[in-house]
Parts: structure tokens; C-alpha cells; sequence
């Protein structure tokens, strides 16, 4: 872009750094919710909740549910493999993932 065209874009320069530290927020955020380890401790709480009996069996298991989802998805929503395997694990070899 010519010397003209940075001019008439500085006006934009402050919404383009807005984007910019939204979309380093939000990457952060979506790092943190679905970091396995924070994961688990949230799983360890939720035992802990149901055998003190705070929480019922039924609340327990839909938030089981929720985290074990968010342990099976990333922050772009692709599903893992059930068993941890990735396509090139069994690509080229003929067989289908199964041992």
C-alpha cells in the first residue's frame, strides 16, 4: 500500500488494534476452557460435589457430560478420535484404526 493508502487508513488503525487484542482474548479463553488439566479438575470438584451431596445425580451427569465434551473438543469444535489416533496414525497401512 502507497504512502496515500496508509494515510487514508490511519483513521482505521485504532479498530484494527481492538481486533487484534479481541482476538488474542478470546484465543487465550478458548485455550484455557479447553486445557485438558483444568478439565479434569473440574471433573475431580464435580466428584467431590456429588459425594459431599451438594449436587444430585442427575446435575452430576449432565456436567459430566459437558466436560467430557470439552475434553473431546478442540476450540475450533473438531471432534477427537475415541481412541487417540489421528488419520496419519493408520494412513497408508490398510487398516481402518483398529488393532
Amino acid at each position: 500500500m502507497g504512502l496515500i493508502g496508509e494515510v487514508l487508513a490511519l483513521p482505521l488503525a485504532p479498530a484494527r488494534g481492538t481486533l487484534w487484542v479481541l482476538r488474542q482474548v478470546v484465543a487465550e479463553a478458548e485455550r484455557q476452557y479447553y486445557d485438558p488439566s483444568a478439565v479434569r479438575k473440574e471433573l475431580a470438584l464435580l466428584t467431590e460435589r456429588l459425594e459431599a451431596g451438594e449436587i444430585d445425580e442427575t446435575e452430576f451427569d449432565r456436567r459430566e457430560d459437558e466436560l467430557l465434551a470439552r475434553l473431546g473438543h478442540g476450540p475450533v469444535g473438531d471432534v477427537a478420535p475415541a481412541d487417540g489416533r489421528t488419520d496419519e496414525t493408520t494412513a497408508g497401512t490398510g487398516r481402518t484404526g483398529t488393532s
